[in-house]
């Protein structure tokens, strides 16, 4: 396997270890950068992750580039916030989150990661899905972000309450990491 080097650009560690430890099955190794990256507003994850690449690309001139977008569509709010869902729990948190999804009876949601490998040239998407409901209050106390308040299909716990390596075999993230390695790989 060729030796080679990605740039993840991201300020999460959490993140940069499951990306990290990816990568370097395929022989390849990461090295994380926090740039402070502007982002466009879109529901679409996809959307956000191409225009942060392409700007960390911009900022570094080096290499390859890998950004992270996040999202959490609410089936009911016809997929709002989508990729917005930072800047709604900065405002209203998991819990207000929780309590304004009690006027409908829909709880569902999907989750999403979306990976871009940027070189300069070629942008490459790696998407991971993994539908779920909202519960009715935060519960959990591992994770990140609103891993709290989402169950994955088939689980009674959310994220939140899953074990690091119990949440990694199933999240959305591991999803689209997958699709990366096999891109990598060759396969």
């Amino acid at each position: 396997m060729p030796t080679d080097k990605i740039y993840f650009v991201s300020s999460n560690p959490e993140k940069y270890r499951e990306i990290r430890g990816a990568l370097a099955r395929c022989g390849i190794e990461a090295e994380r950068v926090d740039l402070d990256l502007p982002e466009i507003q879109s529901l679409d994850p996809a959307e956000v992750a191409a225009y942060k690449a392409r700007k960390a690309y911009e900022r570094l001139q080096t290499g390859r580039v890998l950004v992270e977008d996040t999202g959490l569509g609410i089936v009911a709010w016809d997929g709002y916030p989508g990729a917005l869902i930072k800047w709604v729990l900065k405002s209203v948190g998991e819990a207000g989150l929780c309590r304004q999804l009690n006027a409908w009876d829909d709880r569902r949601a999907v989750a999403t990661v979306v990976l871009c490998l940027f070189d300069g040239h070629d942008l490459r998407t790696f998407t991971g899905r993994v539908e779920g409901i909202i519960a009715h209050q935060p519960r959990g106390e591992y994770g990140f972000g609103w891993d709290s308040i989402f169950a994955p299909a088939g689980s009674a716990r959310t994220y939140g309450e899953m074990q690091r390596e119990d949440k990694i075999k199933i999240s959305m993230r591991a999803c689209a990491v997958s699709a990366l390695q096999r891109y990598l790989s060759g396969s």
